[in-house]
C-alpha cells in the first residue's frame, strides 16, 4: 500500500508541471548546412566529428538534429586530416527547438566566409507562406523584384529580408539596388502555403557561378481553432494531458485495490 501512495504522490507532482515543460527537454535543435562557395569541396565538422563528407557547391542539406548546446563547425577541403587548419570556422549555440541554418558562401569582396541564421518558424496565416531571401553571394546590393515590383529593396550581403506573402508562384529577378536592368532571372519561384520558402543567393556574378538556391521548411499553418463545450473558454474546458494520464491511472489503481491484486514496482535507471 505505501509503494502505491508513493505513485500517487509522485504522478500528482508530475501533473502539476505542464506537459510542454517536460517535452522541451527532449526537444532537439535543427541545423541545415548550405553549400555557396564555388569550386571547393568539402568536409563538415562539429565538435571535431565529422557530420558531412564531400559536400559540394549547390547543396542544402536535410536539417541535422543536434542536442542543444554550443558547436565548433569547421570546415576543412574533402578528405584532409581532421587536424589540420580548417578553412573556415565558426561556433553556432543552438536552443532546443530552435531551427537554423548555416552558410558557407561569399562575401561581397569574394572572401569565403560562414554565416548562421535562425530561421523564423512561427506561425502564418492560411493562404500565405514566408519568403525569406537571404544574400550569401559576391554580389552588389541588389532590389528583389516580382512581378517587376520590388520586394525587398537594397539587399547586401551577408543580410536577409522577410515577408509573409500569398502562397503562389511568383516570377522573380534581381537587380542592382535602384536599378531597373536584371542582373540575374526572371526564374519561377513557387512559395507554398504553410511553410517558408528560403532563398540564398550564392556563387559570384564576376565568375558567372551565381546562382539560386531554396531552403523549404513546412508545419508552419496555423492550427486549427479550438471549439468549446461550455460557457468557459477552450482552455478552461481541457485538460492537461498530465492530469488526464493521472485521471485514469488513478482509476487503475483503485479497481487493483479492491480486487487485492498485488502490484510490482520495478525500478529501472532511465537516461
Amino acid at each position: 500500500m505505501r509503494q502505491l501512495i508513493t505513485v500517487v504522490i509522485t504522478l500528482a507532482l508530475l501533473a502539476a508541471v505542464p506537459f510542454t515543460v517536460l517535452a522541451a527537454g527532449l526537444e532537439k535543435a535543427q541545423l541545415t548546412v548550405v553549400h555557396g562557395v564555388p569550386d571547393l569541396v568539402v568536409d563538415v565538422y562539429a565538435n571535431d566529428a565529422k557530420v558531412l563528407s564531400n559536400f559540394t557547391f549547390g547543396t542544402v542539406t536535410d536539417p541535422l538534429a543536434l542536442d542543444p548546446g554550443t558547436y565548433k563547425l569547421a570546415i576543412r577541403p574533402a578528405g584532409a586530416d581532421p587536424a589540420s587548419a580548417p578553412v573556415l570556422s565558426a561556433e553556432a549555440t543552438l536552443a532546443a527547438g530552435q531551427n537554423a541554418s548555416v552558410v558557407a558562401h561569399l562575401d561581397a569582396d569574394g572572401q569565403p566566409r560562414l554565416s548562421i541564421f535562425v530561421n523564423d518558424t512561427s506561425r502564418v496565416a492560411s493562404g500565405k507562406g514566408r519568403l525569406i531571401v537571404r544574400h550569401t553571394a559576391q554580389a552588389p546590393a541588389v532590389d528583389v523584384r516580382a512581378g517587376g515590383a520590388v520586394v525587398f529593396a537594397n539587399l547586401a550581403n551577408p543580410n536577409e529580408a522577410k515577408a509573409d506573402v500569398d502562397a503562389k508562384t511568383y516570377s522573380v529577378d534581381l537587380a542592382p539596388a535602384g536599378q531597373a536592368q536584371a542582373v540575374f532571372g526572371p526564374v519561377d519561384l513557387p512559395v507554398a502555403a504553410g511553410a517558408a520558402t528560403i532563398v540564398y543567393a550564392i556563387g559570384s556574378i564576376e565568375t558567372g557561378s551565381f546562382r539560386l538556391v531554396t531552403q523549404v521548411i513546412t508545419g508552419l499553418g496555423a492550427p486549427p481553432s479550438h471549439v468549446g463545450t461550455g460557457g468557459g473558454s477552450a482552455a478552461n474546458a481541457t485538460l492537461p494531458l498530465t492530469v488526464a494520464v493521472l485521471a485514469a491511472l488513478l482509476v487503475l489503481a483503485g479497481s487493483a485495490a479492491l480486487v487485492r491484486v498485488p502490484v510490482r514496482i520495478e525500478r529501472r535507471n532511465l537516461r
